[in-house]
């Protein structure tokens, strides 16, 4: 029987075996949510690029409003895309708005809420100092400054942040592909007739869906059965689709219907590992098929998820060049309820959060655990983690969570 390995040994071995991102590619921004960034990004231009009024108001001169009431004569004015375009002399303002070109002569801003205006003259209420409710240029960013790096998944906040920069187009990594297979004669696709003996095949559609969010795509490649000849044709299928990344969905075990890892070994699989120190998800195998990673999860639906999670998420995000690919995840929390002392296993307990305000969420771990209940992981809200050989404890002691509504970094 092969030796159970620890979680961070497996995952460290699955990282490492994506030694090399895939390839570049180049996408204009409106095209790059989601993406992941091949290259630093840095600045090509300075924003704001000219000073610019933080306030609604008046451009004035400081020395002209310093002893107040002042009265101003009004010359112009000055709004975002229509600067004024004179010079603001003794005695002259400017009306402005938000966001607009602060005219030559000015100094700093008079807020609308401080002046009276009538006709073409303006009064001063209250004085105001120089460079007040002016944004410098370069305030935010100049150019060639450093803005995003290489790794980074392109949200909605980092894609602004681009395009403000002046970039059109992004060089990101191309979406690893993901070849996904379920196996068993006990399986059918969801909607498809199901004999007594048979259940729907779930994981896949967990898999493809953390994939997807990964940064990946997904390839469904079915379900195989129960035969050496169903299988090596689903992996011919995988290699026909150059994918990246193998996930297969259970039959990685040693029973008499577990054929998965003989196919392969058949195929020309250098194994890894098999079998990790995680409570669910024990029967995780690794290797690799030639230029493919394979990744062998468990059957059991909440073993698969979960170990989705720990190890499909991090390997595609390694494959797209993350630094943070393996990061830890967890956060900390509060036990809500006692537990028991921890045996060599790694657990991740499906549980459910209260928030704390001020502090720590509390977590309760859920009373039912088993490996097959997708309506126990489908109503937690994160995986409570015990490490091997945790000591018992007590309710308020510091555990650690991963939130499972917060997957990826």
């Amino acid at each position: 029987m092969s030796t159970l390995i620890p979680v961070e040994e497996a995952l460290a071995r699955i990282l490492a075996s994506a030694a090399e991102p895939v390839a570049a590619e180049t996408v204009t921004v409106a095209e790059a949510f989601g993406r992941t960034l091949a290259e630093n990004v840095a600045a090509l231009r300075t924003q704001p690029p000219f000073p610019a009024s933080a306030m609604d108001g008046y451009a004035v001169r400081a020395e002209d409003v310093a002893t107040v009431p002042a009265t101003l004569r009004l010359i112009g004015m000055s709004a975002a895309g229509h600067g004024f375009a004179g010079t603001i002399g003794p005695g002259e303002t400017v009306r402005i708005l938000t966001g607009a070109p602060v005219p030559a002569g000015a100094d700093t801003i008079l807020i609308q809420e401080n002046a009276d205006v009538s006709d073409n003259v303006v009064t001063a209420v209250e004085t105001v100092a120089a460079e007040r409710h002016i944004r410098v240029p370069g305030l935010d960013f100049r150019s060639g400054d450093p803005l995003l790096r290489a790794g980074e998944s392109l949200d909605a906040r980092r894609l602004a942040l681009a395009a403000a920069g002046g970039h059109a187009t992004l060089s990101v990594r191309r979406r690893p592909r993901v070849a996904i297979l379920a196996t068993g004669d006990e399986l059918v696709a969801p909607g498809e007739p199901a004999r007594w003996d048979q259940i729907v095949a779930s994981n896949g559609l967990a898999v493809a869906s953390l994939a997807r969010e990964a940064g990946a795509e997904p390839i469904d490649l079915g379900i195989a059965g129960d035969s050496l000849a169903s299988l090596e044709a689903a992996l011919g299928r995988a290699r026909d689709a150059k994918a990246d990344l193998l996930v297969t969905l259970g039959g990685a075990s040693v029973g008499d219907h577990d054929l998965v890892q003989a196919a392969l070994h058949r195929e020309g699989l250098e194994l890894g590992f098999w079998r990790v120190a995680l409570r669910p998800g024990k029967p995780l195998m690794h290797g690799r098929l030639g230029p493919m990673m394979v990744i062998g999860l468990p059957g059991n639906p909440v073993s698969a998820v979960v170990c989705g999670l720990l190890f499909v998420v991090p390997a595609i995000r390694a494959l797209l060049g993350d630094p943070k690919a393996g990061a830890d995840r967890s956060e900390p929390a509060i036990l809500g309820a006692d537990m028991p002392a921890n045996d060599v296993r790694q657990d991740y307990m499906r549980a459910r959060v209260e928030a704390k305000a001020g502090g720590f969420p509390t977590v309760y771990a859920e009373r039912r655990q088993d490996s097959s209940m997708l309506s126990v992981l489908g109503q937690s809200e994160a995986l409570l983690v015990r490490p091997p050989g945790a000591p018992a404890a007590k309710r308020g002691d510091p555990c650690r969570i991963i939130r499972l509504d917060r997957t990826l970094l």
